[in-house]
C-alpha cells in the first residue's frame, strides 16, 4: 500500500495470523474478523477527507511499504525503516498506518516484539472502529501474555473486557478468569485473589451463576501458597454455592491441613464435619472419639461411635472404639443424673470458672442448648477463660437453637490459631438462614452434634 499526499486515505490492514491465547482457561483460536475490517466505498470517500499523513511520514511509510510487498522481503533488513517510521508517525491516521504495517511486518517474521508495538499504536491512534476495538486489545493481551509481559497483558485484557469481545467459544467470564490466570502466572496470588473474588462477586450481584472451577482454582492457589484468610473466605463461597458433603470435607480439611489443631479445637472442627455428613472414614471417627473422651463426654463420644459403626466406617472389632463405646455407656446414666446438680453449682454467684465451663460443656454434648448458650455467656464474663474456646462453643449453641444471626455474631469476635474454625461454622451458619433449611435446623432441638 502507498500513501499518496496528502489526502488518500490508507486501506485497512489485514490481520495475518490466528492467535492462540497464553492460558488454558481460555482456549481456541482469535481470527480477526476481515469482513468488519472492510469498507464500503462510501465510507472510504468520507473518510479519506479527514486523514492526516505529513510529508516527513509519507516519505518514512511507502518505502518500507514496498519493501515488505516484495517477494521474499527479509524483515531484518527493513527493519532500521520500520523504527524509523515510528517518531514520524505522529497524527492518529500514521499511527494506525504505521501500526498495522509494523504488525504485519511481526506477523511475516514471527517477530511478538513487533506485532505487540504495532497493535498498541493501532489501539493508541483511536482509529481502531469501535466493533474491532475489544478484538484488537484480546490481540494484544495474547501477544503480551505470551511474552509474559503480565502487566501489560492484563491491561489490554482489561480493554477487551471493557469493550464486551466475546466469540461463540470465549465468553466475558473466561476473560474474567484469564485476568486472574494473569496474575498467578506471575506470581502475584494474592492481587490474582483479590481480582476472582470481585469478579465473582460481580457475577452474583448480577444473579449469574459461577461456574465451580473458579472456586476451585482460587481455593487451590490459596492453599498451596497458604494464603490466609482468602483460602478460608473462597472455601466458604465454594460450599456456599456448591453445598455436598464432599466439598464440606474439603474445606474442612484445608482448616486442618494448614493448622495443628489437637483436643479441643480438633473436636469443634469434627463437630461441624459431622453437622455437614463430612465425617467418612476412620481416622476421622477415631480423632473424633479421642477428642470427646468418652470419660468427659460419654453421651456425645456414644452418639458418633454408633454413628460410625451404621456407616461401615469403623469395625467393630477395633478395640479402641470398643472400649470408648464401653466407657461411655457405662457412664451416660451417672453423668445424667450429676447434670442438676452441676446446673446449680454452676448458676450459682461464687461459681469458678472451670465449673461454669464444664456446664456448658456438658449441656452442649446432651443438645440442652439454650443452657449451654447461658453458661457460655457466664464462662466469658469471668477474668481466665479462653474466650476463643467459650465463643466458638456458644456459637455451635446458638446455631443448635437456631439463632444463626447471634451465632455469627460470637463467631466473628474469635481470633487465633480457632479462626479458621470459626469461619467455617460462620458460614454453616449462614447456609442456614433462609427456607427449609433453617427450619429443619431450628426445630432439630433433640439433635446432639448432628446426632
Amino acid at each position: 500500500m502507498t500513501i499518496q499526499p496528502l489526502r488518500k486515505q490508507v486501506s485497512n490492514f489485514v490481520l495475518a495470523i490466528a492467535l492462540v491465547t497464553g492460558t488454558a482457561m481460555v482456549a481456541g483460536h482469535i481470527v480477526p474478523d476481515e469482513a468488519q475490517a472492510q469498507r464500503k466505498k462510501k465510507k472510504k470517500k468520507e473518510k479519506a477527507a479527514k486523514a492526516e499523513y505529513s510529508e516527513a511520514f509519507i516519505a518514512a511509510y511507502n518505502p518500507v511499504d514496498e519493501a515488505m510487498k516484495a517477494e521474499g522481503a527479509d524483515i531484518a533488513t527493513i527493519r532500521p525503516q520500520l523504527d524509523a517510521l515510528i517518531p514520524v508517525s505522529v497524527s492518529p491516521d500514521e499511527r494506525i498506518a504505521a501500526g498495522g504495517l509494523i504488525y504485519n511486518a511481526g506477523v511475516t517474521s514471527s517477530d511478538r516484539t513487533l506485532q505487540l508495538q504495532g497493535m498498541e499504536m493501532m489501539l493508541s491512534s483511536g482509529k481502531v472502529p469501535i466493533e474491532n476495538t475489544g478484538r484488537y486489545n484480546f490481540i494484544a493481551y495474547q501477544i503480551a501474555n505470551n511474552m509474559k509481559d503480565y502487566a501489560k497483558a492484563r491491561t489490554f485484557l482489561q480493554g477487551a473486557i471493557d469493550n464486551n469481545f466475546t466469540t461463540e467459544t470465549i465468553g466475558i467470564s473466561d476473560l474474567q478468569i484469564a485476568m486472574a490466570e494473569s496474575y498467578f502466572s506471575n506470581d502475584e496470588n494474592a492481587a490474582g485473589l483479590d481480582y476472582l473474588e470481585r469478579a465473582i462477586e460481580a457475577r452474583k450481584s448480577k444473579g449469574e451463576a459461577v461456574d465451580e472451577a473458579w472456586y476451585r482454582r482460587g481455593i487451590t492457589v490459596a492453599y498451596n501458597n497458604e494464603i490466609v484468610p482468602q483460602v478460608y473466605d473462597m472455601a466458604l463461597a465454594w460450599v456456599a454455592d456448591y453445598p455436598s458433603s464432599k466439598n464440606w470435607r474439603d474445606a474442612i480439611n484445608l482448616a486442618r491441613n494448614l493448622n495443628t489443631y489437637e483436643g479441643a479445637e480438633m473436636l469443634d472442627l469434627l463437630r461441624l464435619s459431622r453437622k455437614v455428613d463430612a465425617l467418612q472414614d476412620k481416622l476421622d471417627y477415631v480423632i473424633y472419639v479421642e477428642s470427646a473422651d468418652a470419660r468427659r463426654l460419654p453421651k456425645e463420644v456414644k452418639d458418633v461411635i454408633e454413628q460410625a459403626y451404621a456407616a461401615d466406617a469403623v469395625s467393630r472389632d477395633d478395640i479402641f472404639v470398643a472400649e470408648s463405646l464401653e466407657t461411655a455407656n457405662s457412664r451416660i446414666a451417672s453423668d445424667r443424673a450429676d447434670l442438676p446438680a452441676l446446673e446449680r453449682d454452676a448458676m450459682a454467684a461464687d461459681a469458678g470458672l472451670r465449673t461454669v465451663v464444664a456446664a456448658g460443656s456438658a449441656f452442649l454434648s446432651y443438645g440442652e442448648y439454650d443452657k449451654a448458650v447461658t453458661f457460655y455467656k457466664k464462662a466469658l464474663a469471668m477474668p481466665g477463660v479462653d474466650a476463643n474456646e467459650s465463643l466458638t462453643r456458644l456459637g455451635i449453641a446458638q446455631i443448635g437453637m437456631g439463632d444463626y444471626a447471634a451465632a455469627k455474631e460470637s463467631f466473628a469476635k474469635i481470633t487465633g490459631n480457632r479462626l479458621p474454625i470459626a469461619k467455617l461454622w460462620a458460614g454453616y451458619a449462614l447456609q442456614q438462614t433462609g427456607g427449609a433449611a433453617a427450619e429443619e435446623s431450628a426445630t432439630s432441638t433433640g439433635e446432639v452434634m448432628g446426632g
